[in-house]
């Protein structure tokens, strides 16, 4: 064949569908026919009639009977199974045929870390037993240093006083109206102003003058130290104090007597108060002076006295 000759027919002529046109027919296509192909005569017969290729041909056969323009089948339809496959278990040392059991018990299977989970417990309650505890113990030592006590009394305290317990202390602290003290140095005693507790309303008066005294003397006193002394007193709306000596010694700080109750000046009526001050007795007898010195406001008149623990 020259290069003028391309052969019986081009490429152009191999339509295998050329039967059905006019042109096609006037050249010599042919439709398909028994198991041959169709085309044009001499044409390049590259189709397989259908069901020709057999399953399980090698690949290098399947190339070789594949019809043009077609890829060649290497696996069976689907479902089926491949002629060229063969199961892992068929080779040596292939896949095992059973399935193997998982390891249980205490072996070092890959199961739940339960102990690592029990310590990581066990932890956890420990440091919140730990943070219970430091907050108690913060809180007992919050009261011991504010001083405060319990809410609860406890076993050896009682949430009430012993009737015996404030009948002794009573007892053993007197108490006295002004006509058992013993004035002098111009008091004298009257009960023309009302209002005075003492038995009878009499109260100690002229007491407003230096030199003047009113002695007490206290009688049973079970335990020395320091104990205060009360004064009942009325004045006519106006600040007075006084000097206490105790056993012959004088205190330092002077018995006040101010007008707490805001009354106007010159009503002695109404303006009968109370005030303290402390002083150290001794065991037994000890004797109690209010004296108007020199520097004090005597201008009061004395109503009771008492003493209670310091």
């Amino acid at each position: 064949m020259t290069s003028g000759n391309n052969g019986a027919s081009t490429p152009e002529d191999d339509d295998p569908f050329g039967y059905l046109y006019a042109d096609g027919q006037a050249n010599g296509a042919q439709p398909p026919s028994g198991g041959g192909g169709y085309g044009y005569p001499g044409s390049v017969n590259r189709v397989r009639a259908v069901g020709q290729r057999q399953y399980g041909q090698p690949p290098a056969q399947a190339q070789q009977t594949a019809a043009y323009g077609q890829v060649p089948q290497q696996q069976g339809a689907y479902g089926q199974p491949n002629a060229a496959y063969q199961a892992p278990e068929t080779f040596p040392g292939g896949a095992p045929t059973t399935q193997q059991p998982m390891p249980t018990g205490g072996g070092r299977g890959r199961g739940p870390n339960t102990k690592g989970l029990l310590i990581g417990a066990v932890a956890v309650v420990a440091a919140v037993v730990i943070g219970i505890g430091v907050a108690m113990m913060n809180g007992n030592s919050d009261n011991k240093a504010s001083g405060g006590s319990s809410s609860t009394p406890s076993t050896s305290q009682s949430s009430k006083p012993s009737q015996s317990a404030s009948s002794s202390a009573s007892a053993e602290l007197p108490k006295s109206d002004a006509k058992d003290l013993q004035p002098g140095g111009g008091a004298t005693t009257a009960s023309d102003v009302k209002g005075a507790k003492a038995a009878g309303g009499v109260y100690v008066s002229g007491f407003n003058q230096v030199g003047a005294t009113v002695t007490w003397t206290v009688n049973g006193i079970a335990k020395a130290g320091s104990y205060r002394l009360y004064v009942r007193y009325g004045i006519p709306g106006v600040d007075a104090n006084a000097t206490l000596v105790v056993n012959g010694k004088s205190n330092t700080q002077p018995l006040g007597m101010k007008n707490f109750g805001k009354l106007p000046e010159g009503q002695w009526d109404n303006d009968w108060q109370s005030t303290w001050a402390n002083v150290n007795l001794v065991k037994g007898t000890n004797t109690i002076v209010i004296a108007c010195n020199a520097g004090n406001q005597c201008n009061a008149n004395l109503d009771q006295v008492w003493l209670q623990n310091g």
